[in-house]
């Protein structure tokens, strides 16, 4: 038989059928490699000769092997190299050689070089005409390997739209573009198709690498674009500098903001569905000296429906969180710097305790998520509108329930103590860095120690930390010197030094060990004993030895405990704990 024809058989076996014998010798393959018991692949061939389905699949769907073992092993069967696409440094100058278009037809992406091979990952490396249309638009003689159909298209997603596509539009933008400085230069500019194609490209990858922010930066020589990826910023491109004028101002047309204004700071916001998911963009423009800056907020709606049980609190915090939260009235704070999650954490508290016997009302600024059968207000100084005139008014509201974005002033701070007291559940934030340190900060601020004292009943202190990547985390044993700097105790474990784990770098995690983020929390109940300390003007320290004592975590315990289970590192509770 043709080897070529002999290629396709076995590769599209595991789908698509083959002969008995054939599966069994695969099988047979899986049991030599130690991914199949003799038990289970005896029992797979009985369902194999009883349904007819193939073998492949059949241990697939059974998860007794995972796809990637199944292809590396026809492939090895077949003397073809395999690839782990999840864990292969993809080379982006490849990348660019093919159209996102043709690789998604053919399901082949080049992912390297071998001398002056291009090296191409296929789903079926025997598709002639793919290798050939490949060949004739690169110029390049085509090595094929093996990788499955579902890393290919995940690669495809994350490498080919804007490595390829994005580098391309904004030369050919640029190519057809003078630097404009008149504003009907710079409408034509706007509505040119690259523009708006280099735009769109950059907020749908931002989307789909989980970027919380896209900063569009202005300097000497070019336009920079950088992602924060899980709280840390990543340059993705550069682009000319003569298009600055036009990316920036098709941001504002698209944000309802003056194009002509650019002299002062402008904010907007843009609604869109991308990829199938409703995100909404807080826009905010900033002159510098090389032009305006643009710095996109990505609010993923989605992030407002989230459970309390997905945002990282350890059990003994989520029990004297809830404690708090379903009490009818009283006033619960989450503090933290900017960034942190407090938002997140009050919606999806907000989630919890909304029901249609109650009357929800938030005054926000802005308002980042629109959330259903809740009455939200946004604040509106320019009006009239500030935080304590909407407090005021929504009092005579009849609310159940009040979350207050953030206690800016005396006055907010004030009517929200006295809406706690007078038998409503308020929710808001504020900026402190501890939990402990947040009922002086409100004495501070004018509200008298008893009123504070009374009004508080649950105040939470929250970091976000970066994940470590499950794909290439390493376990590792610290010495006890490591241990110590940070203030792990280590009699209580039995005085015995824990295996914990360590960031590697992998392309999931495009090499930096994290992937993904969670909240670290310090819950601190407003109990009898800290109600006397708060009204006695204690210090910050007192109530947090208090708290302690009646068994509250601080943030560097709750986080030493998700590095004891080997979710995060020393290292990045140390970058985001003081």
């Amino acid at each position: 038989m043709n080897p070529v024809l002999r290629q396709v058989k076995n590769l599209r076996g595991y789908e698509n059928g083959s002969k008995n014998s054939e599966q069994v010798q695969l099988g047979q393959l899986l049991v030599q490699r130690g991914l199949l018991t003799e038990a289970a692949l005896a029992l797979a061939l009985e369902e194999q000769a009883r349904t007819g389905q193939t073998l492949g699949r059949l241990l697939i769907d059974a998860s007794l092997v995972k796809e990637t073992d199944l292809v590396a092993t026809l492939a090895s069967q077949l003397g073809l190299s395999f690839v782990d696409l999840s864990d292969y440094p993809v080379d982006k100058s490849a990348v660019a050689l093919v159209p996102d278009g043709l690789s998604r037809r053919y399901l082949a992406l080049p992912i390297g070089w071998d001398g002056n091979r291009l090296i191409v990952a296929m789903a079926d490396p025997s598709n002639v005409f793919a290798i050939d249309d490949i060949r004739h638009l690169t110029g390049r003689e085509v090595q094929a390997v093996v990788a499955t159909r579902a890393s290919i298209q995940t690669a495809i997603d994350k490498y080919q739209r804007l490595n390829g596509d994005a580098e391309n539009i904004s030369a050919q933008a640029s190519s057809t573009v003078e630097a404009e400085e008149d504003l009907s230069a710079i409408r034509e500019v706007v509505e040119d198709a690259p523009i708006v194609k280099l735009v769109n490209v950059v907020i749908t990858q931002a989307v789909a690498d989980r970027a919380s922010d896209i900063h569009i930066e202005p300097t000497e020589h070019d336009v920079r674009i950088r992602y924060r990826i899980d709280g840390v910023l990543h340059e993705e491109m550069r682009a000319p500098k003569n298009i600055q004028a036009g990316i920036i101002s098709r941001l504002k047309i698209m944000a309802d903001i003056n194009i002509a204004e650019r002299r002062i700071p402008q904010d907007g916001r843009v609604t869109a569905t991308v990829a199938g998911r409703a995100v909404d963009l807080r826009v905010a423009t900033l002159p510098t000296v090389h032009g305006e800056k643009v710095v996109m907020r990505i609010l993923d709606k989605s992030n407002a429906l989230l459970q309390l049980t997905d945002l990282g609190f350890l059990p003994e915090n989520m029990r004297r969180y809830e404690q708090s939260y379903r009490k009818p009235y009283g006033t619960i704070l989450v503090t933290g710097p900017t960034g942190s999650g407090k938002s997140t954490t009050l919606y999806a508290t907000l989630n919890i305790v909304n029901d249609e016997s109650k009357n929800v009302i938030t005054v926000e600024d802005p308002v980042e998520y629109r959330l259903p059968n809740i009455n939200q207000v946004q604040v509106n100084v320019k009006a009239g509108l500030t935080f304590a005139a909407a407090l005021r008014s929504i009092l005579r509201s009849d609310p159940d329930i009040v979350l207050v974005g953030e206690i800016r002033d005396r006055e907010t701070a004030n009517i929200a103590v006295q809406a706690a007291l007078t038998g409503h559940l308020v929710l808001t934030t504020l900026h402190t860095n501890d939990a402990a340190s947040t009922p002086m900060r409100l004495i501070e601020m004018g509200v008298e120690p008893f009123l504070v004292g009374s009004a508080l009943d649950c105040i939470v202190a929250q970091r976000l930390a970066r994940k470590l990547c499950d794909k290439c985390k390493e376990r590792f044993q610290p010495t006890r010197a490591e241990l110590a700097t940070v203030g792990w105790d280590i009699e209580a474990e039995g005085g015995e030094i824990p295996i914990i784990y360590r960031p590697v770098g992998c392309t999931k995690c495009s090499r930096t060990g994290y992937y993904g983020r969670f909240a670290i929390h310090e819950v601190m109940p407003v109990t009898e004993d800290i109600e006397r300390c708060i009204v006695e003007r204690g210090q910050s320290e007192d109530l947090k030895k208090l708290a302690v004592a009646e068994g509250m975590l601080t943030l560097r315990q709750s986080g030493l405990r998700t590095v004891r289970s080997g979710n995060t590192s020393i290292e990045e509770i140390l970058r985001v704990i003081a």
